[in-house]
């Protein structure tokens, strides 16, 4: 027989959960009947106690789980670099079998960064409402099938338009793999282990320009497929999209939803799975049972559609849409977040500007300085360029490409031990001038050797600029506007970085030192701009 609570007023009766007793007062009625006491004092005592976010993340704990999101994130994180780099190490002998010519090189480089323009923020929209797991998948498959679609494509029209398919995929992919990967961190360790996800990025550099090295100048990779002569650096844009098509296999296998995300969504009992997942993984062999709690969630209720049927021509749907795609654009440029959204626009700006204009072609103006000088003094004729041969290879070029890659490594430890201590902002503010001064002695150097050198340093000092970037990127806006704004900057470096390679392309022929010290001026610039961004060292997640 249940028992039953009774007021003075007409008030229903609620039956008591089992287990669940309120301290009773002595009974003032002659029935005998106990009177309850509603005070705050007075309160279930098993009632599960409700936690925030970081409350959550902390009870949780920090262990195995984290290692594992730490290697599956990575790996997709590398996958980028790899997708990306990729056509930096395929220019040398491309250029032969698809007659391209500098402007062509040009494009060709542009064209993934385009489509990570179309796609960065389209992504990020769709992982602010539809969740970070789901648009993980979706974006990484489409990287690596349209990445590997490009290495049979026969004319140079075609690779550019799988080139700028796969690039959609990619843009959707690095922002929000951050996204994603901080809403798991507890407050204290976000910066470092942000920054160890950041260096997977040279991994993937790696791993592009081993690839290149082992593959594009043997002869083994060389065959014919129908009527297609199937060179050696079609076999490597082949095997740079396996990495993309295993993160989305482990993504879709292995990871849970975002807690962070399921909480803003008023999705409790899932949020609340995901911790338990968490904390099983975390404190395995242990022995400790995982706690009874609550979260404090969002107002959103389950099941509450996002989005109403708009009714009417194609025009004003088409015009609703883009309004409500609109909105967290409108949302980062209102107070209180205006003002660090213009200074991460600029900064994005100047580094993509900088990094990819610079990075997608080392390898040619190494080739071109085979016989010593400034990358600038030796300048191919634009003409020759057909009646040059491509083959055999020169390992020299791969060879280079991969020891700056290399260089990444110091940078990227210097990051980790750094970030929680010294702040994102220092960090990046000190690392764009660094690199800035390096570019800009990179173009007046005499010998290969010099150029190498500083080529190391660029790379070296550059990727804490990015990891900076990656850590206060994810720190300076809300959940619910995290993954838009990351991919609405990375759709302003993707412009910047098409904008570099067209550059490139266009006076690398004729006036090389106008990119090159343009691309120090840049870097100048963002290092000075980034002195205005907020300090985020260690803070809470919103």
């Amino acid at each position: 027989m249940s028992r039953h609570v009774r007021t003075g007023d007409a008030e229903a009766r609620e039956p008591l959960l089992s287990g669940n007793y309120l301290e009773p007062h002595e009974p003032d009625s002659e029935e005998g009947d106990v009177i309850f006491d509603r005070s705050a004092s007075n309160i279930r005592r098993d009632a599960p106690r409700r936690l925030t976010y970081e409350e959550a993340v902390e009870e949780a704990g920090f262990g195995l789980f984290h290692w594992l999101l730490l290697v599956v994130c990575g790996w997709a994180n590398a996958s980028d670099a790899v997708e990306i780099l990729c056509v930096s190490f395929l220019l040398p002998t491309a250029r032969c079998d698809l007659l391209l010519s500098s402007s062509d090189m040009g494009l060709l480089t542009a064209s993934i960064f385009l489509g990570m323009m179309v796609g960065g923020y389209m992504w990020g929209y769709l992982a602010d409402r539809r969740g970070r797991r789901r648009v993980l998948v979706v974006s990484l498959t489409v990287n690596g099938l349209f990445g590997g679609l490009a290495s049979v494509a026969p004319w140079f029209w075609l690779f550019l338009l799988l080139r700028f398919i796969s690039g959609i995929g990619v843009g959707g992919s690095i922002p929000v793999i951050f996204s994603y990967f901080s809403e798991f961190m507890p407050r204290l360790r976000r910066g470092a282990m942000i920054s160890a996800l950041a260096t997977f990025w040279m991994a993937g550099n790696i791993l592009a320009a081993g690839l290149a090295w082992l593959v594009i100048p043997r002869s083994w990779a060389r065959f014919s497929l129908g009527s297609l002569d199937f060179q050696s650096w079609r076999l490597f844009v082949a095997l740079c999209s396996v990495p993309s098509l295993t993160s989305a296999l482990l993504f879709r296998l292995l990871m849970p939803e975002s807690p962070k995300f399921l909480m803003e969504a008023a999705r409790e009992k899932e949020a609340i799975h995901v911790f338990r997942v968490m904390f099983e993984l975390n404190m395995w062999g242990k022995g400790k049972d995982f706690p009874d709690f609550g979260l404090c969630t969002g107002s959103k209720q389950r099941g509450e559609p996002e989005e109403t049927r708009t009714q009417g021509s194609c025009r004003e749907r088409l015009a609703c849409i883009l309004k409500k795609g609109s909105l967290p654009v409108k949302q980062m440029f209102n107070a209180p977040l205006r003002s660090r959204s213009v200074v991460l626009l600029i900064v994005f700006f100047c580094i993509s500007f900088g990094y990819y204009g610079l990075w997608m072609w080392f390898p040619e103006l190494f080739e071109r300085i085979e016989d010593g000088g400034s990358p600038c003094a030796n300048v191919s004729i634009p003409s020759q360029l057909h009646n040059h041969s491509c083959y055999p290879v020169k390992t020299a070029v791969y060879m280079e490409g991969f020891i700056i890659a290399a260089s990444n490594l110091p940078g990227n430890v210097f990051t980790i031990l750094m970030m929680d201590s010294t702040g994102g902002k220092t960090l990046l503010s000190c690392s764009l001038l660094v690199s800035s001064l390096s570019v800009f002695l990179i173009y007046v150097v005499q010998t290969k050797a010099q150029s190498l050198a500083l080529s190391c340093i660029f790379s070296g000092v550059s990727v804490i600029a990015w990891n900076a970037l990656d850590v206060v990127g994810t720190e300076l806006y809300p959940t619910q506007l995290r993954s838009s704004a990351l991919g609405f900057f990375t759709g302003v470096g993707r412009v910047a970085a098409i904008l570099g390679n067209i550059a490139f392309g266009k006076l690398v022929d004729t006036n090389c030192a106008v990119p090159v010290l343009l691309v120090s001026a840049l870097l100048l610039t963002g290092g000075l701009v980034a002195l205005l961004l907020p300090q985020t060292r260690q803070t809470e997640l919103t």
